[in-house]
């Protein structure tokens, strides 16, 4: 620990550069006066060490007249610097991270290339010692104590007084609250290569130590709490050390297709299931896991068990270790309305608050029918009481009405099947581009089932047993509405996309009882929804419910799945917990913030010993030749880089020297704009490759920030001066500030550099200048010369915006190919 710490400056002295042993040795006295000690309470410092005769006798100096002063044992001094050398701004970090681990091992390393001590210091005037050798730490009855200098080239003093700390003794580990074998082994590099790195050597040194000492939920807790998480990212699901340790392999060759990719910003939308989705014991194996699930299952089911006549826990669970009533057992119960909708409304609340308590926190919310006052109740519109009542009323009054109608689900677009709706019979929902929900009276469901069947469409009448979202429910919505102006409503805390409009629904909306009363009768328009929620910016979606139906209908609705994320927390046929770890996974690699620490606490596991970093080290020295030479070419020097001159510069393989390369302006002008923003990409990392000293272009991720890649404000004016000459552009001062990675400076300089109509007048003057270089080829050929002309005119004529008539309309022919061949001089 830090006992004592000061800093000072030497004022006016004999130079700038030139140390001042008065201000050293003011600076010691205050540090040990912060710390409390007396001088001999200190048993060694790590000295500055400047290495020159005029600063090295200075410091000792100090030192003598300080440390070296009534002590029975003399204070042993040395200097990491003889090991690293001059480690610039790092030197008192170096010097820290030596005293530290001087301290936790008992020894002193010894200073190198030490001959003899400076003759110019009386080393008799104190008790002071350069440790020339490894020297057992002196051993006293008090914690080990050393001071640490480190001085600025400008005359600015720090010393640094650490202590031992206090033994500790490690705390039992509590006993695990949380029931699965299942873990999460999170890791992350800087680079792709990096993590394949980082996976072989976490195998190697698993498969090195036995299973006690480095159990699956002990790695997965250090990995989660002693590793900062980087850009490039895996995720290794497994409920057992064998599973992990396959699943490090598959990374470390590359092989690994799941779980691991590259994080960016994302917005996060999470979606609560409809009906149609349930589905017997829904949540068990979270139940039993997770005591965060099970508590706020049980708290929802407290809530509806005072509007159903069977315990809601139990139609959803089943009968567990109890001893219940067979109709407790009947999974039909679950089928029933007025249980189906409390009992998702549960599921998605207890599951939702599970993803809370793992930090998993959304932008937007929506949700599919019922799974839409799901939201509602977690973004804050309605109190738990108040949502229950609701949904309590709702199932109960729809499961009353008479079971006479049916649904069917339809491959066709919104517009195709109105115009085959007839009297009694509606759509329900629009679930995606093509995939609408018919309902109405059965005959006529039946009828337009069969018509679009006969058309080549999928179609599927629905196991429902009442006809949802049509006029079969009229009956209940006075009384529904009694219940709805009953409760009290809230602005939400997260916005909420409304079903009935397909839009972001506005707080009058959601707090106004009539709303959730059109809400009950209304169509469900979720791929509206969905592509609402991809308009609000959203790149990211997460299913909270039973099944993966929602994420299946939401991919299918964005109108580009490509770009976004769509996950499913839970999968009918998977193990429970194995699938929502995987799909937390998911999420993390892609860049959506999930606290590691929580969703792997309580499992038992203790902080371990892991291997470091996989660094990516490369050799620069210069290669020699066998007879011992440094080679003359730089290409065969061992360091030779793959960033070559995007412009300029020497040609590439196969280019003959007389032959000079476009002009970065004349490549982008014929370019798409994807296509020309992923040239000034690949232009941009080649300069910033270069600018900043790497090897290959693969250094500089695209989306890595400036600041990490180390660029400093020289380095900045540098790569815009360089890219201001190769656009021909003159660019803003702070263009790096103002566009922090490779891949944001491309895409606004694709938007400065040539502009959208520059490059098509730049482009048709180019293609001019080929025709023009080509017509002494039509010259002897009147035909093609008369074709020619009308082209000609014809062009002029469409340029002509004004109606006025242009300078070669009405021209004959002849005087054309005069004309033309005059200005040819032909």
């Amino acid at each position: 620990m830090v006992r004592g710490a000061a800093v000072n400056q030497d004022g006016a002295s004999n130079g700038l550069t030139a140390p001042n042993g008065t201000a050293q040795q003011r600076v010691i006295r205050q540090a040990l006066a912060d710390a409390r000690l007396a001088p001999s309470e200190v048993d060694m410092v790590e000295a500055h060490g400047t290495g020159t005769a005029l600063g090295d006798p200075i410091e000792a100096g100090a030192l003598l007249a300080t440390y070296g002063q009534d002590r029975e044992q003399p204070l042993l001094l040395g200097s990491v610097k003889s090991n690293l050398g001059h480690t610039q701004a790092a030197a008192g970090a170096a010097g820290v991270i030596k005293a530290v681990l001087a301290m936790r091992y008992g020894v002193i390393p010894r200073t190198l290339h030490v001959d003899q001590p400076t003759p110019h210091v009386d080393w008799s005037t104190g008790g002071v010692s350069l440790v020339t050798e490894p020297t057992p730490w002196p051993s006293a009855d008090r914690p080990r104590r050393a001071g640490v200098s480190s001085f600025g080239i400008s005359g600015t003093n720090a010393h640094t007084v650490l202590e031992q700390a206090p033994a500790e003794t490690a705390p039992a580990p509590a006993p695990p609250t949380v029931a699965t074998p299942v873990v999460a082994w999170v890791l992350s590099a800087r680079g792709a290569a990096s993590l394949r790195a980082q996976a072989a050597r976490l195998r190697s040194w698993l498969t090195d130590r036995p299973d006690p000492d480095h159990s699956p939920a002990d790695v997965g807790w250090s990995l989660a709490t002693g590793r900062s998480l980087m850009g490039h990212r895996a995720v290794l699901v497994g409920g057992s050390r064998e599973d992990l340790l396959a699943e490090l392999g598959h990374l470390a060759d590359g092989h690994l297709t799941d779980g691991v990719g590259q994080a960016r910003p994302q917005r996060l939308a999470m979606v609560f299931s409809g009906q149609g989705s349930q589905r017997p014991g829904m949540g068990r194996g979270l139940y039993r896991a997770f005591p965060q699930y099970a508590a706020a299952f049980d708290a929802v089911c407290a809530e509806f068990d005072r509007h159903l006549a069977l315990p809601l826990r139990h139609v959803v669970l089943g009968a567990d270790a109890e001893v219940l009533d067979e109709e407790l057992l009947d999974d039909e119960v679950l089928d029933r309305t007025e249980y189906t909708q409390p009992a998702l409304f549960a599921m998605e609340t207890a599951l939702f608050r599970l993803m809370e308590h793992w930090g998993v926190a959304p932008d937007l919310l929506l949700g599919h029918s019922i799974g839409e006052l799901t939201a509602a109740h977690v973004a804050g519109v309605l109190t738990l009481p108040d949502a229950c009542t609701l949904v309590a009323a709702r199932g109960r009054l729809m499961q009353a009405e008479p079971a006479n109608g049916a649904m069917a689900a339809i491959e066709a677009t919104e517009e195709e099947i109105r115009s085959d709706l007839g009297t009694g019979v509606e759509l329900a929902a629009v679930n995606g581009p093509s995939a609408v929900v018919i309902s109405g009276d059965a005959d006529e469901v039946d009828r337009v089932r069969e018509h679009w069947r006969s058309a080549g469409r999928r179609t599927s009448r629905l196991r429902v047993s009442h006809a949802f979202h049509s006029a079969h429910l009229d009956g209940m919505l006075e009384e529904f509405r009694t219940v709805a102006e009953s409760v009290r409503y809230r602005a939400p805390a997260v916005p909420v996309v409304s079903n009935l409009t397909g839009t972001v629904a506005s707080d009058e909306e959601l707090c106004s009882p009539e709303y959730w009363v059109r809400h009950a009768r209304g169509c469900v328009r979720f791929a509206d929804g969905v592509r609402a929620a991809e308009a609000y910016g959203v790149t990211a979606i997460l299913e909270l419910g039973p099944d993966s139906i929602a994420a299946g209908m939401a991919e299918d609705s964005l109108s580009d799945p490509v770009s976004t994320l769509v996950v499913p927390a839970l999968r009918r046929h998977r193990g429970e917990v194995s699938a929502l770890t995987g799909a937390l996974a998911d999420l993390s690699v892609r860049g959506v913030t999930v606290s590691w620490s929580s969703v792997l606490a309580g499992r038992g596991g203790r902080r371990v010993d892991l291997p470091t970093y996989a660094f990516q080290r490369e050799r620069y020295w210069p290669a020699r030749d066998a007879g011992g030479r440094k080679p003359a070419d730089a290409a065969t020097t061992g360091y030779a880089t793959d960033v070559l001159e995007p412009d300029g510069g020497e040609p590439r393989d196969g280019e003959p020297h007389d032959v000079p390369r476009p002009a970065l302006t004349e490549r982008l002008a014929p370019l798409t704009r994807p296509e020309r923003v992923g040239l000034l990409l690949s232009v941009v990392r080649q300069d910033i490759a270069k600018v900043l000293g790497h090897r290959t272009v693969a250094e500089v991720e695209p989306t890595v920030s400036f600041a990490e890649l180390g660029m400093d404000s020289l380095a900045a004016v540098r790569l815009r001066n360089v890219l201001a000459g190769r656009t021909g552009t003159e660019l803003p001062t702070a263009l790096m500030f103002d566009q922090p990675s490779a891949e944001a400076l491309a895409e606004y300089l694709a938007t400065v550099v040539l502009p959208d109509d520059r490059q098509q007048v730049d482009a048709v003057f180019r293609r001019l200048d080929d025709v023009e270089s080509a017509l002494p080829a039509v010259r002897a050929d009147r035909a093609a010369r008369s074709r020619l002309a009308a082209r000609l005119r014809s062009l002029s004529s469409r340029l002509d915006d004004s109606g006025e008539p242009d300078e070669v309309d009405g021209v004959p022919d002849d005087e054309l190919f005069r004309l033309i061949d005059e200005e040819l001089e032909l």
